[in-house]
């Protein structure tokens, strides 16, 4: 099973049109009995109850502690929603609080349109929900989860929870559909919403055409209630109609990269029909970019991002997010909707060069030509540093970036090295490595062991390597030696203390095989920030201890659309040839550090051995540099704060040295903040006290 996922979940959907399957489009649907805490259990049964004609039902039963879950599965014939319905029996005798349990629907591809009233919101309370639905879908495909019981949304809509108490030997069931369809079309959804729910409903319906007097061939309508999207009906040949719940609307109409008409007011009332016209629409425009250094002329790798101006909510009729290609760097041709526009060009992440703002408007007609000058400010690779971002996902399992837009999108920040991570997959190795071939830039081929109590990043794979065991049931040891099986040179503990982490399963006692000391890095994600302070603070525990165990990060991005490229990356010191190798075993050997935005050069490599004599100074110089301005830095030793150092003005680069004096072996390490909080952590250089001179 992928993703650790355990066995009864759903792990595979895709529509079916004209008795043709298409592409499975679902990472995974389940039931989640505590937000992420579902897995591992210590049984799963999975019968078949009914087998058809009619019907088809499906029983699958897992523990979760003291607490026994059931799940039916049932499709009815030319039914496009299977109904999920489960039960949860607290067979323990303590009673069981702040349970948020539900369903959850992870795509693997497409877009989102969250809960209906809560886009924006990543966690909390559904208050404001204007239904209880979260669609997967783009232009092809639609997935719903209907989800009654919801009070409360995670992972930005994916999970829809009910906070609930469990007592002892009480049931409480959790009743939800997925409803599958071949379009991105919603009117299905919201009819089966309406159907299910016994609303009032009446219709609308009407015509759609620009400004020239062309009806479009696709028109998408938007509903907006309370100021917020509701849904939206794809139309055909200029003409749209839809169902909807009696109430006050708003609606406007658009296409693929078309403007946005004016928005027309509806009064939905039970059992009417009405219709609104569109013909103010703007046909297509285009931009064509290009990027260049400032200083030389050369072509830059960039992410283009429209920061202001007409973005459309309907996913598949124009993009947001924009990159430069791959066979002719710097340059990107953008379809786009005619309108003002403020575009934000980043070559390098915020890293190497501050990003340019560009305003610019676009007309209905052939390509305008821009031309964009970014001045990079800093070159780390001329002084032996090069960085890649170690946690980094394309189109397996729950991640939707096809590999060439991975490339993209990690040239663009101004990453060294390209890198992937998929969970438990290997499939896009060979891509990646062609494309980093043609690009003369190195690779580094690795893979997410994903079991359910903790992820591992394994890297650089040997050439062909493939997964040989099943994550779902593997222990800690059978993980590490399915990593070195495959010739990596690091190992990489993700992610330790979110809720599948492995410190955080360690403490509460569900990783199997508990404790193992067979790896090399722990990582610092910048999906989960909060949790930096407790990564430091193991690693300090370990360097304490004269365990050398040293750090990583990864941005964790799985949609390079909205998310970006090595937010947080690390940084590793090579001599000589650049190759994955050679970055993998500078990691091993302590000779990097990772950051959200500061650059660090130091006088002493990270990771070396340090001799000094007791009661002697001896100095750490360091050089430092941040686009946004260094901020402070602090040096730690042994964990403890020794000495820090404020810099009131912010420059772009200083330098700073620590004059020291100990009469103790131990270890130092950097902390560097910049003028926008964004830090900087070291590995440490390990000090040892040499004997005094007779």
């Amino acid at each position: 099973m992928p993703f650790g996922v355990p066995r009864g979940a759903i792990v595979d959907v895709a529509p079916v049109s004209h008795g043709h399957i298409g592409r499975d489009r679902v990472a995974f649907a389940d039931f989640i009995p505590n937000n992420w805490s579902a897995w591992p259990n210590t049984y799963q049964h999975v019968d078949v109850l009914e087998r058809g004609p009619r019907q088809v039902r499906i029983r699958a039963a897992r523990d979760w502690g003291k607490v026994n879950i059931v799940t039916v599965y049932s499709l009815g014939a030319n039914s496009d929603q299977v109904e999920i319905r489960t039960t949860m029996t607290n067979g323990g005798d303590e009673t069981l609080t702040g349970l948020l349990s539900g369903l959850t629907l992870w795509p693997r591809s497409g877009f989102l349109f969250a809960v209906p009233g809560l886009a924006g919101v990543s966690e909390g309370k559904a208050d404001g929900a204007l239904a209880d639905r979260v669609v997967a879908y783009d232009a092809g495909w639609a997935i719903t989860l209907h989800a009654p019981y919801l009070d409360h949304i995670g992972s930005a809509s994916r999970d829809l929870f009910q906070l609930h108490t469990l007592q002892p030997h009480e049931s409480r069931t959790f009743t939800g559909w997925l409803q599958v369809g071949s379009s991105g079309d919603l009117a299905p959804v919201v009819r089966a919403e309406i159907e299910r729910r016994q609303l009032p409903s009446g219709t609308v319906r009407g015509a759609v055409g620009s400004r020239d007097g062309k009806a479009l061939g696709q028109p998408v309508v938007v509903a907006e209630r309370d100021g917020k999207p509701y849904a939206w009906v794809v139309g055909h040949e200029g003409a749209y109609r839809l169902r909807l719940p009696a109430g006050e609307y708003a609606l406007y109409a658009t296409g693929r990269n078309y403007s946005r008409s004016a928005p027309a007011s509806v009064n939905v009332r039970a059992g009417t029909e009405q219709v609104r016209d569109f013909h103010d629409l703007d046909s297509p425009g285009r931009l064509a970019f290009s990027v260049t250094d400032a200083r030389t002329g050369a072509a830059l790798d960039a992410r283009i991002v429209i920061t202001e101006g007409y973005q459309p909510l309907v996913g598949f009729l124009g993009a947001k997010t924009f990159f430069t290609q791959l066979e002719r760097k710097g340059h990107a041709d953008l379809p786009i909707a005619p309108g003002r526009y403020l575009f934000t060009v980043s070559s390098g992440g915020g890293f190497l060069a501050a990003d340019s703002q560009v305003q610019l408007a676009v007309a209905v007609g052939p390509a305008r030509q821009h031309r964009v000058a970014i001045t990079p400010l800093f070159d780390p690779p001329a002084r032996g540093w090069y960085c890649a971002d170690l946690h980094h996902h394309a189109d397996q399992a729950e991640a939707v970036t096809p590999p060439a837009d991975l490339a993209r999108s990690q040239l663009a920040a101004g990453l060294d090295l390209l890198f992937v991570s998929d969970h438990d997959s290997t499939v896009n190795l060979a891509v990646l490595q062609q494309i980093a071939g043609a690009r003369g830039v190195s690779f580094i081929p690795g893979i997410e062991l994903s079991p359910s109590w903790g992820h591992f990043n394994a890297y650089p794979l040997a050439s062909g390597a493939r997964l040989a065991i099943d994550t779902a049931t593997a222990t800690v040891d059978m993980i590490l030696k399915e990593a070195r099986r495959a010739g990596v040179t690091v190992v990489q503990v993700n992610h330790p203390f979110n809720p599948y982490g492995y410190f955080a399963s360690l403490k509460a006692g569900v990783a199997p095989g508990g404790f193992n000391p067979g790896f090399d890095l722990m990582e610092i994600n910048s999906m989960v920030p909060n949790d930096d302070p407790k990564v430091l603070a193991k690693l300090w525990e370990f360097w304490n201890a004269g365990q050398r165990y040293y750090l990583a990060a990864g941005s964790d991005t799985h949609d390079v659309w909205n998310d970006q490229s090595g937010r947080v990356r690390t940084f590793a010191h090579l001599e000589g040839q650049v190759s994955a190798q050679a970055f993998a075993q500078a990691l091993k050997a302590g000779h990097a550090y990772v950051s959200y935005g500061p650059l660090i050069f130091p006088s002493v490599m990270f990771g070396s051995e340090m001799k000094v004599r007791g009661g002697e100074r001896f100095t750490l110089a360091f050089e430092l540099a941040s686009v946004a301005g260094v901020s402070k830095a602090a040096l730690i030793r042994d964990g403890n704060l020794e000495v820090s150092r404020a810099f009131p003005d912010a420059p772009l680069q200083t330098h700073v040295d620590f004059t020291l004096t100990t009469s103790h072996a131990g270890w130092y390490a950097l902390e560097v903040e910049d003028r926008r909080g964004r830090k900087a952590y070291t590995d440490p250089v390990w000090i040892t006290i040499a004997p005094p001179q007779s």
